[in-house]
């Protein structure tokens, strides 16, 4: 069986981007159009719910920088330790 190595990680795979893009959109629409449009149904009224939202998105935005990089680090260091001549790694498909 041939040793087949992972593929290079891509930060669009990451999720936390996903949520953190999802996050901030929200919380831009919630901005141009008021509060009421990102409210839950049947949540209580609270001021600065936009505010929430921007605070969220960066924060997974800078979780989802940290935990790319420390995979492109753990990755590297995987492709280095490699004995030379064993099989190139694999490119990540689309």
């Amino acid at each position: 069986m041939k040793d087949k190595s992972p593929a290079s990680p891509v930060w669009w795979k990451n999720t936390f981007f996903v949520f953190g893009f999802a996050l901030l959109g929200l919380a831009v629409l919630g901005l141009i159009r008021g509060e009421a449009v990102i409210r839950d149904p049947g949540q209580k009224f609270e001021t600065g719910l936009v505010l929430f939202y921007l605070v969220g998105g960066v924060a997974m935005l800078v979780n989802g920088w940290l935990t790319h990089q420390q995979a492109l680090q753990t990755y590297s260091e995987y492709v280095e330790s490699r004995p030379r001549g064993t099989e190139k790694p694999t490119e990540a498909s689309e």
